[in-house]
């Protein structure tokens, strides 16, 4: 397969760039679905930036590289816990 790579085994990336008409909302099924299968202990934010660098230079127009701006921009460190300890404990 011409697109697969360690960081996109399943040609995902590759893939949503050469579909024409491709609406923003697919892009983002296709970004998660991507995500979830990056190598265990793969930072998520270095797997976004070489694929902005492989395919969004050239495409800068493109959904999928609006949406992998925008999973830049928020793929921070949750700021709040779940569970337990993420709620507020009476004074």
């Amino acid at each position: 397969m011409l697109g697969k790579t360690e960081l996109d085994p399943k040609s995902l990336m590759y893939e949503a760039y050469r579909i024409d008409g491709i609406t923003p909302s697919q892009c983002r099924s296709i970004f998660l679905d991507w995500a979830l299968c990056l190598p265990a202990g793969q930072n998520n934010r270095d797997a976004i930036q070489v694929m902005l660098d492989r395919y969004g230079t050239n495409n800068p127009d493109h959904p999928m590289s609006l949406v992998l701006r925008q999973g830049l921009e928020g793929s921070v460190t949750p700021k709040r816990r779940g569970g337990w300890r993420g709620r507020e404990r009476p004074q």
